[in-house]
């Protein structure tokens, strides 16, 4: 059994539920309030979640678990076979983690100076991605894949509302500027992931 530690409403713990329900692999969920996280920072030496525990072995970030859950359950594969398609996937992967959710980091709190450009520099590149989906049904063509499950989460906002209970200002930036445009094929492709099962 794998246990994943996590907080309420964490778009990054959603990527591993998604990942383990593609792949029907059972996990136990280990709750935590976001305002006490001294057992996360125990386990991992660090505040941010998912963690998860592989037995003996500790991994965090949601993207390390995805694979490292990839590596003992293989099919049905998130990461293509082919090393090209491969490296295409690792490249938005880390692009989206790096590049895409910078301007609506920036955008929590005070408003920056530069917060207009900030707010069109995020719409663009979410043109370039719903350009990217193409009319496929996912990011991988006809199959359900990393890419998905990284990118899910955040984009899930152009369609999915925020919990009303969820208060966390990052989710109301990311629904706001994910509606800011019209991106039928991005929206279509966010209702048919989130029809996907969760662990």
């Amino acid at each position: 059994m794998i246990r994943v530690h996590r907080i309420p409403f964490s778009t990054n713990v959603e990527r591993v539920a998604l990942a383990a329900g593609h792949k029907a692999v059972p996990i136990e969920w280990v709750d935590h309030s976001d305002d006490d996280r001294s057992a996360v920072v125990e386990l991992s030496g660090q505040r941010l979640v998912p963690v998860a525990e592989f037995g003996s072995e500790v991994v965090r970030g949601s993207m390390r678990i995805v694979e490292r859950i990839e590596v003992d359950h293989p099919r049905p594969p998130l990461l293509p076979a082919d090393p090209v398609e491969l490296a295409a996937a690792r490249v938005t992967i880390d692009w989206f983690e790096r590049v895409w959710k910078g301007p609506p980091n920036a955008l929590v709190g005070p408003a920056p100076p530069d917060a207009e450009a900030l707010r069109m520099r995020s719409r663009r590149w979410t043109g370039w991605l719903a350009d990217l989906l193409g009319t496929a049904p996912y990011f991988a063509g006809e199959q359900f894949g990393a890419v998905d499950v990284c990118l899910f989460p955040f984009l899930k906002y152009a369609v999915v509302d925020p919990d009303p209970a969820d208060v966390e200002p990052f989710h109301a930036i990311l629904a706001e500027l994910l509606r800011a445009d019209p991106h039928p094929e991005l929206d279509d492709w966010a209702r048919r992931v989130d029809a996907h099962p969760r662990s």
